[in-house]
């Protein structure tokens, strides 16, 4: 009797759907059933950063195959931001070094695959392999982030990976919009189209004269 085939499984992730500026970015990895660290992979989110950056160097040595895609800014603005996450997680799988039976994807939507998937809503804190392709995408994505803080200074990249906080709000309407935000985002269109750039330009001139 011939013994049965081990399924391999890719869980798949994004980070960064919601952010005004910067790239979305996805991971599939496939977990080594041998991984010490199998039962504490977590929601990224959940985790310090220093418990994420352990796990990701963690998982770059024990991991039996995992992938890195993205798409930046203006991939967002051309193809939207559901449609930019669907194909950059098609991408990550397809980079796999390991062809997955099974893809599980955090989610409700699924990208194309050539092989059977499952969307998984709160994934990735429930299947370890979601949560540590969680783990990989957001902490390569902060590391984008901090090096677009670099190169567009003043918007605080580093500090809010291009979340709409007051902070990068308040830079926005100061500095104008850079080539790494997401100008099909209403708040960045916004600022693009001079709008609230006009006003925060009369609300200066008008504290100006008080």
């Amino acid at each position: 009797m011939f013994p049965k085939k081990i399924e391999i499984v890719a869980g798949v992730d994004e980070v960064g759907r919601g952010p005004l500026a910067g790239p979305v970015v996805c991971a599939a990895v496939v977990l080594d059933s041998n991984d010490p660290c199998l039962g504490k992979y977590r929601d990224s989110k959940k985790l310090s950063a220093k418990k994420r950056l352990f796990f990701y160097h963690h998982l770059r040595q024990h991991a039996s195959a995992y992938a890195l895609a993205y798409l930046s800014a203006a991939d967002i603005d051309r193809l939207n931001i559901l449609q930019a996450t669907l194909q950059c997680m098609k991408m990550a799988v397809e980079a796999l070094a390991i062809t997955p039976d099974h893809v599980l994807i955090d989610g409700n939507r699924l990208p194309t695959l050539t092989m059977p998937a499952t969307a998984i809503v709160g994934g990735d804190d429930t299947e370890p392999s979601i949560a540590a392709a969680s783990i990989v995408a957001k902490v390569v994505r902060d590391r984008l982030m901090g090096m677009a803080d670099v190169k567009y200074r003043g918007y605080g990249f580093a500090q809010h990976k291009g979340y709409g906080t007051k902070q990068h709000m308040e830079a926005l309407r100061t500095l104008g919009a850079s080539p790494y935000h997401r100008f099909s985002f209403a708040p960045v269109k916004r600022v693009a189209s001079g709008i609230e750039v006009g006003l925060s330009n009369i609300v200066t001139a008008i504290h100006s004269i008080q």
